[in-house]
């Protein structure tokens, strides 16, 4: 099991604001935090501060706590059930912080206490006031503590600090030169150590992966349980007609193109044929740092946006409408991208995502021709062709350089959408709804509301594409190829 913590800007500002003193000395503060537990990474969520009172904690170059202070925050804790966060601060520290022997045995001695009556581990974090650097380790005894791998403050300016040591730099290659001049080697090896996920493997998602692994990033996953089709083939550019007729998956296919494309020197690909929409797939999701959503139906798009606030992982997220004239000219292309973050509004708040499809698509009457037209509603517009195609996953991909690199010291924009018809940019004004379910639920880690469901569906399809039988002369061509990827890996 990895670990890792996470917290919202606005949170981290609070925390650093306090910690960091203008007299250079050390100080100390408290704050509790929520879980949220992936299949191999756990996240503590930073939730809530608790500053100190008067006398509750004493600043005397070196900084400390009292009794007073932890029994206070631990039983507010308690009364939400939340876990104890005890933090301080190293002045003149760089990078990931390690523990001095003092560091040692408060936090370990105040382990018992918390643990005692919050019934949770104790997380302790220190902040580098020179580059405020986080660092944290997890105490599930009073022994030794675990260490987390990163450190990440979610906003339209993600930063992570990572643990060198579980997760170390990887080697800049040659093929990467362009790249790391594009913006620096602290931002590379930054963002070639993060997880992308990419929920989707169709047009734009499998432009985006092989775009990922071309940056150099050491890990993309690509999930979908699909298959390619001949009717993919004008747009899933890479793919080919054997793929189609093999009925390969979408995830195979992906991956494939992905060690074709990848400039890292240990690069990892994660395939993931299952449903974002199942919590089997969600909790795969919640082992990543980024995710791209590359999906057009409301229910998955849905449970990626309640990622994006609930468990603190930025969701890249964009698509396309073509719209034609009764006649079959075309009339107008719409693309979009935006970014799901704490501090920019959810998909519901754009308008890009109608709460009261979730349940007409979970029941398959979005596609049902007896339902629209029942309902007088349109027949959902899905077009799109390899010229446009390339237009949007560019857009997302800009989001994710704004995110990650942060040029010019500016994050991600508001949300963008591009009319094709009058050649016009156009920046979202849309705000945050007061009452919006997603983003009031933000840190809320494992207590979400469920939007995701056990079915069987995709289940099915994964497994009789496993149980096909295909003809001598497509088994041969496959073995074939196999063995022609195989030695071309070899000349990298």
């Amino acid at each position: 099991m990895r670990y890792s913590v996470a917290m919202t800007g606005e949170v981290e500002a609070i925390m650093r604001e306090h910690l960091i003193r203008d007299d250079g000395q050390e100080d100390v503060l408290i704050a509790t935090y929520v879980v949220s537990t992936g299949v191999e990474r756990t996240t503590a969520l930073i939730k809530s501060v608790i500053l100190p009172r008067e006398g509750e904690r004493f600043v005397h170059g070196n900084a400390s706590f009292t009794g007073q202070y932890v029994l206070r925050a631990s039983s507010e804790a308690r009364a939400v059930g939340h876990g104890v966060v005890l933090l301080h601060s190293h002045p003149g520290g760089r990078g990931w912080q390690q523990l001095s022997h003092m560091d040692w045995e408060t936090e370990s001695e105040y382990e018992r206490v918390t643990r005692g009556i919050t019934k949770m581990p104790l997380l302790g974090m220190t902040l580098g006031g020179k580059d405020t650097a986080w660092s944290a380790r997890f105490w599930f005894d009073r022994s030794v503590p675990i260490w987390a791998e990163s450190v990440r403050s979610v906003s339209p300016k993600l930063a992570i600090t990572w643990n060198d040591e579980l997760r170390q730099v990887p080697q800049v290659t040659r093929s990467q030169q362009r790249t790391v001049s594009s913006w620096g080697r602290h931002s590379q090896a930054s963002i070639a150590r993060m997880r992308v996920l990419v929920v989707g493997g169709g047009s734009v998602g499998l432009d985006v992966a092989q775009r990922l692994a071309a940056t150099g990033l050491a890990t993309v996953g690509v999930m979908d349980y699909d298959a390619v089709e001949t009717v993919n083939l004008d747009r899933m550019i890479g793919a080919t007609r054997l793929d189609a007729a093999l009925r390969r998956s979408k995830v195979e296919v992906a991956a494939r193109l992905m060690m074709s494309a990848a400039t890292a020197e240990a690069f990892e690909v994660r395939r993931h044929e299952v449903s974002i929409t199942d919590p089997v797939g969600v909790s795969i999701a919640l082992d990543y740092d980024v995710i791209f959503s590359c999906v057009d139906r409301p229910w998955p798009r849905a449970v990626l946006n309640g990622i994006a606030y609930a468990d603190l992982i930025p969701v890249i997220d964009g698509g396309i409408a073509l719209d034609t004239f009764p006649d079959g000219r075309m009339r107008n292309g719409i693309w979009r991208a935006h970014t799901l973050v704490p501090g920019r509004p959810c998909m519901a708040c754009l308008g890009q995502l109608v709460i009261g499809e979730i349940a007409l698509d979970k029941q398959g009457l979005l596609d049902d021709p007896e339902y629209i037209a029942g309902a007088r509603r349109e027949v959902p517009s899905r077009q799109n062709v390899a010229a446009l195609s390339a237009s949007v996953s560019g857009a997302v991909l800009a989001q994710f350089v704004s995110l990650t690199a942060h040029p010019g010291g500016r994050g991600t924009p508001a949300p963008l959408r591009y009319v094709l018809s009058t050649h016009t940019l156009e920046h979202s004004p849309a705000g945050s709804g007061p009452y919006c379910a997603f983003e009031n639920a933000t840190s809320t880690g494992d207590k979400r509301t469920p939007i995701a469901e056990h079915r069987d569906d995709w289940r099915e399809i994964v497994h009789s594409r496993g149980t096909a039988k295909k003809a001598l002369r497509l088994r041969a061509l496959d073995a074939v190829e196999n063995l022609l990827h195989r030695a071309i890996s070899h000349l990298k």
